[in-house]
């Protein structure tokens, strides 16, 4: 076949591809030979004619420079065949795998995202040009950190099938130490009143790890930053860096900054006055506004003012206002006149709030929390709010929004809230064996967000040699659309204190409760409860502390026979809480105060009330580190009285502390006054006639004390702790919110206060020593130790490591302790 060629050549590109033209002719067919990956319809589509067309010189540069726009071929050569077009391609090489090498200061994530954004992807085509700019690219953010040396090559593997892999191999090497830093120009401050406020430094210590003494040029740039403010914050309002030079040694391992700086003189605000639309607020924004005359200008101050008219007008629907301090120097005078110039912008709305990740939480729970409605004007404090009110949720770890402008419009927005949820419950399920417990069996459900409704549901049932339990709850947050809460709960339980190394009585209780929430504002909240409880005692073996109970209750004629109680009880709470998350909060604070009490018509009547109270004050602006202190306080007695007798608080209702939800370091019911048995002393006599021992016993001062090991709780506790929240070791950032390291400090102690030392001081001193240590009256107890909490798929889990500061005995104490299902 003979081939006609083009009379002419045409060359494109640096690949020097040529184009043969004739004359114009009928194009009666075309060919594209070559082809591997890329579809003949799909390479037909990127050539501009059609069979039949007549063809020329122009139009087929224009085919050859559409096929290399496509992005699939390197080579295109076209040639004719009498009047049949062919075009024979190089198709470019596939990327089968992109490996790194090397890397330490950019994650792999970083630099695939990196490489996601310049196409370059497996199953992509590779284009070398942009491999060779992510070489240059990669090496530019390595000098920007301080890392001359660095090296990154872009390695390309062909394999069969016209595929290549891709290794990129970096050789990081060190950043440059700083020799110097040098700062000409500074006469008000000296260079080390200077230098000490920035990051950077040189000549540190050889001990002081954290120092920041490798050039970094972000880093440089924010310590220009700070001094500018320094110099702004007092009143050198034309201060400016005039050069900056980084001086490189000739092996690219250390560099010598200088910073030449003009400081400029002193100025005070002569006026502060204000221009443009205010929106009808000028009497409130010139009130909010802090700046002062007759003071020195104060650079911080003026940015805090914009930002404050700024937010301001945010909360009336100004989304998008503009704020702008206009200096007006006196140079004779040294004085400034500063005019804030306001322009709030349109009065933005709100069209549409969507959410996204809610994949468990029904649409309408979030849309309960919200604050900022659709169709009403865009409120920053309100949007604000919405965010902390569905962080506040105990099955949602992150929340995140942004505001966008519907396209088209200048005063319509639409807010979009990212959620990110978390294990909303634990599921618990066991079977154990143990020196006390004897064989145990627990299964449980305790869920936070039921079915996505955002009601709590929980179920448990267990049983061991001490104790055999069931309890169902359930509790409706938004029983109406006004934030009304209704919850009830229904409970069993069989209680062996014997077998728990207590004091000798067994418990049956059964019961049943309800409880009101109602919402006073957004922090504050009111609930109302009442229920029934009664409780069965029997194998009761009295003791000191409760001899008195015991005796108002008990039938004299049937001594051993049991004690039952039906007791109605109401209960009050009021609690507030800015929490900024429900679970891992790490900024505000939330009291709740409670009170219970059983009504006059209950076989026993008592009251309970209880304090507690937790602060968290975040000590870095990510508030990964932050301080929390806390504290509880309880106290409870009997009311009324019978048989003239007052009546005392029961027994079972006793404060108790020691464990993981208290007195960390301590064993449970470890911590407070001890069971006192008194029994009196005899002494053998001479036998009668009869054959008895004619012993007798000796007087009360000669009453021989015995006391348990445990504790049988008191009436009064009070329990303080301090923790430091600290970023757990060697775990990404973005577990933060699903795990928890603190070192804590736990302090306090339980107390009997109508246990009467008095009444025992007709006893010998050995035996009143005995009371003086086990009513542990006037003492506290302490503890230190570290915490691990993770909120894991099966439930929250707690580790902890505590060492007791202020001990009972030493085998009383718990050094280490892991728990499932504990609340945080």
């Amino acid at each position: 076949m003979i081939i006609k060629k083009l009379t002419l050549a045409v060359l494109l590109g640096s690949l020097g591809t040529s184009v043969q033209a004739a004359d114009d002719f009928q194009v009666e067919d075309i060919q594209v030979k070559g082809l591997q990956r890329v579809a003949l319809g799909a390479a037909l589509t990127h050539i501009p004619f059609n069979v039949g067309d007549n063809l020329n010189e122009f139009r087929v540069s224009q085919s050859i420079k559409a096929l290399y726009k496509s992005g699939h071929f390197s080579d295109v050569v076209v040639s004719r065949d009498a009047n049949a077009v062919i075009y024979r391609v190089r198709e470019r090489a596939t990327i089968s795998a992109i490996t790194f090498d090397g890397n330490k200061d950019l994650k792999e994530e970083q630099l695939t995202e990196s490489l996601d954004g310049s196409d370059i992807r497996v199953g992509e085509t590779l284009d070398m040009t942009v491999i060779s700019g992510l070489e240059v690219g990669l090496e530019d953010f390595y000098h920007s950190v301080g890392k001359y040396n660095a090296d990154v090559k872009a390695n390309v593997t062909h394999l069969p099938r016209n595929r290549v892999n891709i290794d990129f191999v970096f050789k990081e090497g060190d950043a440059a130490a700083i020799e110097q830093i040098n700062i000409v120009g500074n006469e008000k401050f000296s260079d080390t009143e200077l230098l000490e406020r920035i990051e950077l430094t040189y000549d540190s210590p050889w001990w002081d790890f954290m120092a920041q003494d490798r050039y970094q040029k972000q880093t440089l740039q924010g310590d220009m930053e700070t001094i500018k403010s320094y110099y702004l914050d007092r009143g050198y309002l034309q201060y400016k860096v005039d050069s900056t030079q980084v001086s490189m040694t000739p092996n690219k391992e250390a560099v010598y900054i200088t910073l030449n700086v003009t400081e400029g003189e002193m100025y005070t605000v002569s006026e502060v006055d204000f221009i443009g639309d205010m929106a009808g607020f000028e009497k409130t924004i010139r009130a909010i506004t802090p700046i002062k005359t007759e003071e020195l200008y104060n650079g911080a101050l003026v940015t805090y003012s914009e930002e404050l008219v700024s937010k301001f007008l945010g909360r009336y629907g100004y989304a998008y206002p503009k704020v702008v301090t206009i200096p007006e120097i006196d140079e004779e005078n040294k004085t400034v006149k500063l005019v804030l110039s306001v322009d709030p912008g349109k009065r933005v709305y709100v069209n549409r709030i969507n959410f996204k990740g809610n994949n468990v939480t029904s649409e309408s729970v979030l849309r309960r929390e919200m604050r900022q409605m659709e169709g009403a004007w865009l409120s920053n404090n309100l949007v604000e709010g919405s965010k902390a009110w569905l962080q506040r949720l105990p099955y949602m770890e992150t929340v995140e929004f942004q505001t966008n402008q519907l396209p088209g419009e200048d005063d319509l927005v639409d807010i979009d809230f990212e959620v990110k949820e978390q294990p909303s419950g634990s599921f618990t399920a066991g079977i154990g064996y143990g020196s006390t417990t004897q064989l145990s069996l627990n299964a449980g459900i305790q869920q936070n967000n039921f079915l996505g409704t955002g009601n709590r549901l929980g179920f448990s049932i267990n049983t061991s040699s001490y104790s055999k339990s069931a309890n169902v709850s359930y509790t409706d947050p938004y029983f109406t659309v006004d934030g009304v809460s209704l919850g009830g709960n229904l409970f069993y339980q069989e209680f062996d204190a014997g077998n728990a190394n207590l004091v000798e009585y067994n418990n049956k209780t059964y019961g049943a409760g309800i409880t009101l929430g109602f919402p006073i504002n957004e922090y504050v909240r009111l609930s109302f409860g009442a229920g029934y409880k009664n409780n069965g005692i029997t194998r009761l073996e009295s003791y000191e502390q409760i001899q008195k109970f015991y005796e108002l209750y008990s039938d004299p004629d049937d001594p051993d026979g049991g004690l039952n109680f039906e007791n109605f009880d109401i209960n009050a709470a009021i609690s507030r809480s800015t929490l900024n998350r429900g679970t891992f909060p790490t900024a505000g604070s939330q009291q709740s105060l409670s009170y219970k009490m059983t009504t006059p018509n209950s076989d026993v009547n008592y009251f309970k009330i209880n304090l507690d109270t937790k602060w968290y004050f975040p000590l870095t602006q990510d508030q990964r580190w932050t301080v929390l202190a806390k504290f509880q306080l309880g106290y409870g007695n009997g009311y009324g009285s019978v048989e003239g007798n007052d009546q005392v608080l029961p027994f079972w209702e006793n404060f108790r502390a020691g464990g993981s939800g208290t007195l960390r370091g301590f064993e449970s019911n470890i911590v407070g006054p001890r069971a006192i048995y008194r029994r009196p002393t005899s002494i053998p006599g001479t036998p009668d006639s009869v054959g008895s021992n004619g012993g007798c016993c000796l007087g009360p001062d000669h009453d021989f004390i015995q006391t348990s090991r445990r504790s049988v709780g008191g009436n009064a506790i009070a329990i303080a702790g301090l923790e430091l929240i600290v970023p757990t070791p060697f775990l990404d950032e973005g577990f933060s919110n699903s795990v928890r390291t603190s070192i804590f400090i736990d302090a306090g102690n339980v107390w009997d206060t109508e246990f009467d030392l008095n009444s025992y001081k007709d006893l010998n001193s050995i035996e009143r020593e005995k009371i003086d240590d086990y009513s542990d009256a006037g003492r506290y107890r302490a503890s230190a130790g570290l915490s691990v909490q993770w909120l894991s798929p099966m439930g929250p889990m707690i580790f902890s490591f505590a060492k007791t500061l202020k001990e009972i005995e030493s085998d009383d104490t718990e050094f280490f302790s892991f728990n499932i299902g504990q609340t945080f």
